[in-house]
C-alpha cells in the first residue's frame, strides 16, 4: 500500500499538467463506425509536406520479416525449447497507419480496417481488464498478493508466494513454473548454456525486470478468476463498444487454455502473439483505444478507466525505469523504446512493429504497423518535427 501511495504522489505532477492542459481544449469524441471528422494538416497544426514525408517513411520502412505470422513467429523464436504455436495465427497486411492530433484524424494510410495480429499491444488491453477489476474493488489493493484471488496452487512455493499484481503488471514478478504447457525459463532463456535454463538464478519479486509471456499470460488467468467472465466479454462492453469500437476485433487464447469456472468453459486469452492467438484487431480500433488513453481513460462523458489507474499505469518501475504497467513502455530517462520523445510520452508497442503512440503534450496519438522496430523512433520523430514546423495554433 505505501509503494502503491508513493507511486501516485509521484505522478501528481503529470496528472495536473495533463488535466490542466487539457481543460482549455475541445475535447472531440469520434462517433461510432466511419463516424470520425478529419482536418487538414495544416488545420491541425502540421507541416502537410513533412507529415507526408513521415508517411512516406514509415512505407518505405516496411518490416522484412515474413507476411506468414507463424513462418515469422517460428522464426523470431528459434531458440527457444518449447517454441510451437498453440494459438491462431495469419498473414499480416501490409503497412498501415493513423495519426491523430486532438482526436481528429489527420493522416492516414494501408488498409486501416483490416484485422491484423497486434502482437504485444494485446498487452495494454490486458492492463486495461486488471485496471476496470481494480476500479471496481475486485482487486482491492495492486500490492495484494496474487495468491489470494487464483486458486491452484501457483504460487504455493515460498518463491512465488510473495508476488502481487503490480510484480505481474510491471513483469517484475520473476514467477516461476509452468503454464498452458511453455514453462518460465523457456520464454526468452538468457545465456547459451542450455543446460543451465531450467535451473535459472531467481530473483526476488520486484527486484528483476524480465519481460516474459508466460507470466503475463499467469496475469491472464488471474484476471479470469477475478471477473469470472471471460476477459473479451468484458473488455468489448466496458471499453471496446462505448468507445465506438468495431466489432471485428478478437481476443484469443490457445487451444489448451480452457478452463472450467463456475461450471462454464472459459478459454484463458494469451497476452500477445508469442506463441499464436492475442488480440487481432485494425487499426483504426487501435487508435480509439489510443485516445481513450490520451483523455485519461475518459471517452465523452464517460470516465471508463480512472484517472487514478492511468497515473499507476505510468508510473515507472523500479527495476526499469521506462517500463509502467504492461504495456507501457515510457521514456523516463530519455532512453525509452522511443526517445525522440518526450517524457510524458508512452508507446504500446508490440511485433511487428505494432505500435500506439500516445503523447500528452503534443495531444497526439500515432498508429503504425508493419514497420522495422529501428525505424520506429525515425518515424515518430518525422511526425513531431512536422507538428513543429506547422502553423501555429
Amino acid at each position: 500500500m505505501i509503494a502503491r501511495r508513493s507511486a501516485l504522489l509521484a505522478s501528481v505532477g503529470l496528472a495536473v499538467s495533463l488535466s490542466l492542459s487539457l481543460s482549455a481544449q475541445d475535447l472531440y469524441v469520434p462517433g461510432r463506425h466511419d463516424d470520425w471528422l478529419r482536418r487538414t494538416p495544416e488545420a491541425a497544426g502540421f507541416d502537410a509536406a513533412a507529415l507526408q514525408a513521415a508517411v512516406d517513411f514509415a512505407l518505405a520502412n516496411e518490416t522484412r520479416g515474413e507476411r506468414d505470422l507463424g513462418v515469422q513467429i517460428a522464426l523470431s523464436f528459434s531458440r527457444e525449447p518449447s517454441g510451437d504455436i498453440v494459438g491462431p495465427t495469419q498473414e499480416r497486411g501490409d503497412p498501415s497507419g493513423i495519426v491523430l492530433r486532438q482526436g481528429y484524424l489527420v493522416a492516414e494510410w494501408g488498409p486501416t480496417k483490416r484485422v491484423d495480429m497486434t502482437f504485444s499491444v494485446t498487452k495494454s488491453f490486458l492492463s486495461a481488464v486488471v485496471g476496470l477489476a481494480w476500479d471496481e474493488g475486485l482487486i482491492a489493493d495492486v500490492d495484494d498478493r496474487v495468491a489470494g484471488y487464483l486458486p491452484g496452487g501457483y504460487f504455493d512455493s515460498p518463491h512465488n508466494a510473495p508476488i502481487t499484481w503490480d510484480h505481474l503488471l510491471r513483469q517484475t514478478s520473476d514467477w516461476q513454473g509452468e503454464l498452458w504447457g511453455k514453462a518460465d525459463w523457456m520464454d526468452r532463456p538468457v545465456g547459451d548454456d542450455r543446460s543451465a535454463w531450467p535451473r535459472r538464478r531467481l530473483h526476488e519479486p520486484g527486484s528483476h525486470w524480465k519481460y516474459n509471456d508466460v507470466r503475463v499470460n499467469l496475469l491472464a488467468l488471474a484476471a479470469l478468476h477475478v471477473w469470472r467472465r471471460p476477459l473479451p466479454q468484458v473488455l468489448r462492453e466496458r471499453v471496446m463498444e462505448p468507445i465506438g469500437a468495431s466489432s471485428t476485433w478478437r481476443w484469443h487464447g490457445y487451444r489448451n487454455s480452457w478452463i472450467e469456472l463456475d461450471g462454464l468453459e472459459m478459454q484463458s486469452v494469451s497476452g500477445g502473439g508469442h506463441w499464436g492467438g492475442g488480440m487481432f484487431i485494425n487499426a483504426r480500433d487501435m487508435a480509439r483505444f489510443g485516445y481513450l488513453l490520451l483523455r485519461r481513460g475518459r471517452w465523452g462523458d464517460r470516465q471508463i478507466l480512472s484517472e487514478e489507474w492511468i497515473d499507476m499505469a505510468r508510473t515507472p518501475t523500479p527495476a526499469n525505469p521506462n517500463y509502467g504497467f504492461m504495456n507501457w513502455f515510457l521514456n523516463t530517462d530519455g532512453q525509452g523504446a522511443v526517445p525522440s520523445s518526450g517524457p510524458n510520452a508512452v508507446a504500446h508497442l508490440g511485433a511487428g512493429t505494432n505500435a500506439v503512440y500516445v503523447d500528452n503534450d503534443r495531444d497526439l496519438v500515432v498508429v503504425v504497423r508493419w514497420i522495422e522496430r529501428d525505424a520506429l523512433d525515425g518515424f515518430v520523430s518525422r511526425v513531431l518535427a512536422a507538428l513543429e514546423s506547422g502553423p501555429a495554433q
